[in-house]
């Protein structure tokens, strides 16, 4: 991923600003915020052509500057090297561990192969909420609670600005969380959760 500042972001919004992107990537960005609350529990991972360094830096950044503590992510890789500082040798055996409160950001351009569809499922049903950002892969997207899909013949947005759009607009702390995304995370809480019975 190629380094982008404010400004190239400024004029990225302006041209995409009549194309529905910006309030798409907006709406991953919000879930994105709203279900990573768990200081070391949002869990990035990438496939093994790349891990999502990049995307990790910029949350990392985001989480600092925007005072949100949980969108501080967990880099899982797939080969970490033994003698790697320990926040950058955390390898695929972390998402076994994954449990409920806990986020799993799968960030995958090509298809994601078995053994992390495995994996992910195994998270999931294990209680850990699902974000995948992802090229078509309807595997991945069928096993995410939330998944922002940026086409490969998409010509207005690539992968890398999806993910600089995310976690730009991750680390802003919005006015208000508008009815249809409260509606769809309050069904997704219930899904992962359960549905809250008055006791009174």
């Amino acid at each position: 991923m190629v380094p982008v500042d404010a400004e190239q972001i400024t004029m990225l919004r302006e041209v995409l600003s009549t194309t529905g992107w910006l309030e798409r990537t907006g709406e991953f960005a919000r879930a994105l915020r709203t279900t990573s609350r768990t200081p070391g529990g949002l869990l990035l991972v990438g496939t093994p052509g790349g891990d999502p360094w990049h995307l990790a830096a910029h949350l990392d950044d985001e989480s600092r500057l925007g005072g949100a503590p949980g969108l501080a992510p967990t880099l899982v890789r797939w080969t970490p090297p033994p003698n790697a500082p320990a926040h950058l040798r955390v390898g695929l055996e972390r998402l076994e561990a994954a449990r409920r409160g806990e986020t799993l950001f799968v960030v995958a351009e090509e298809d994601a192969p078995v053994p992390l569809l495995e994996r992910v499922d195994d998270a999931r049903r294990t209680g850990a909420t699902v974000l995948a950002l992802e090229g078509g892969d309807r595997e991945l997207r069928g096993l995410a609670h939330e998944a922002l899909t940026v086409p490969k013949d998409e010509a207005l947005m690539s992968f890398d600005g999806a993910q600089h759009l995310v976690s730009a607009a991750a680390g802003q702390e919005p006015a208000r969380t508008p009815r249809g995304l409260r509606h769809r995370l309050a069904k997704l809480l219930d899904a992962v959760s359960g549905p809250v019975v008055d006791q009174r």
